[in-house]
């Protein structure tokens, strides 16, 4: 199962949710792999403890590979020669670079835009992928929406994100239409979501009134996910026992129940 975790705006969680995610994966024995195309490389940095400097093992070779006549020949797909292991059993990371920024242009005016599904439809010994992406529907963000079979968007409860919702959702229409048939909108992901105000309530169920595919469990504001990201470690490695780790195994079992065919799909439209 590959997952893309989608939003146009930034400072949603994209990255916190791609990574205590895929965590919980690996805890519960699947061997998980974490795509971070993110120029900021934030998932990296979360896994790893710091940003990798040479772009010889990253995303962005294989990006740079793709340019040239010589392209992967042989093998498996490219990328296993990339994949960092993470100090966290069973998780492993595809690295994001600083040199994805001048690529893209690149990748773009020479249609490229298949290349990185291709590549991880060779890949094998994976159970699950989740793939990071920047904050803009650009170049990376639709070659992972394109090579995803579903994509989960952070909302964080405010009018600003509302608005930016409804924008997307039209753009991943589109991707659905044009390039992806199979992509599903798993859910939409609640985040910093303060159950005891009214403002954050009111927009969840007017969301939910609209048809969208609002997911129950929900991500509570923390002082701990900021924590967590300084010692470089996923809430349930970090904190095993705090509500949070608790909100973010209940999104995972919820997430996996849908999987299974428990609970109906989800397309991209209302």
């Amino acid at each position: 199962m590959r997952r893309v975790i989608f939003n146009q705006k930034g400072g949603v969680g994209k990255s916190t949710i791609t990574c205590n995610l895929a965590a919980i994966s690996a805890v519960e024995g699947k061997r998980t792999l974490v795509v971070d195309l993110d120029i900021q490389g934030n998932a990296t940095q979360y896994l790893l403890g710091a940003k990798i400097t040479q772009s010889e093992r990253t995303i962005a070779h294989f990006f740079k590979e793709s340019l040239s006549l010589n392209l992967f020949g042989g093998g498996n797909s490219g990328l296993e020669s990339l994949i960092h292991e993470t100090p966290f059993p069973n998780l492993f990371i595809l690295p994001s670079h600083p040199d994805l920024e001048p690529l893209q242009s690149r990748l773009e005016s020479r249609f490229k835009i298949l290349k990185f599904k291709e590549a991880l439809d060779r890949l094998t010994g994976f159970d699950a992928i989740y793939i990071d992406t920047p904050p803009i529907l650009n170049f990376y963000s639709q070659s992972a929406l394109i090579a995803a079979d579903k994509c989960l968007i952070p909302f964080d409860c405010d009018a600003f994100s509302r608005e930016a919702l409804y924008t997307l959702m039209h753009a991943l229409k589109e991707v659905k239409a044009d390039h992806n048939h199979n992509l599903e909108i798993e859910g939409i992901i609640v985040n910093q979501y303060q159950k005891n105000m009214n403002l954050p309530k009111q927009l969840v169920d007017e969301l939910i009134a609209e048809g969208h595919p609002v997911l129950e469990s929900k991500i509570s504001p923390s002082v701990k996910i900021r924590e967590s990201h300084s010692a470089s470690q996923p809430l349930v490695h970090y904190m095993p026992t705090h509500k949070l780790s608790d909100e973010f195994r209940a999104l995972y079992a919820e997430l996996h129940k849908s999987s299974i065919g428990d609970s109906p799909s989800i397309s991209c439209v209302r």
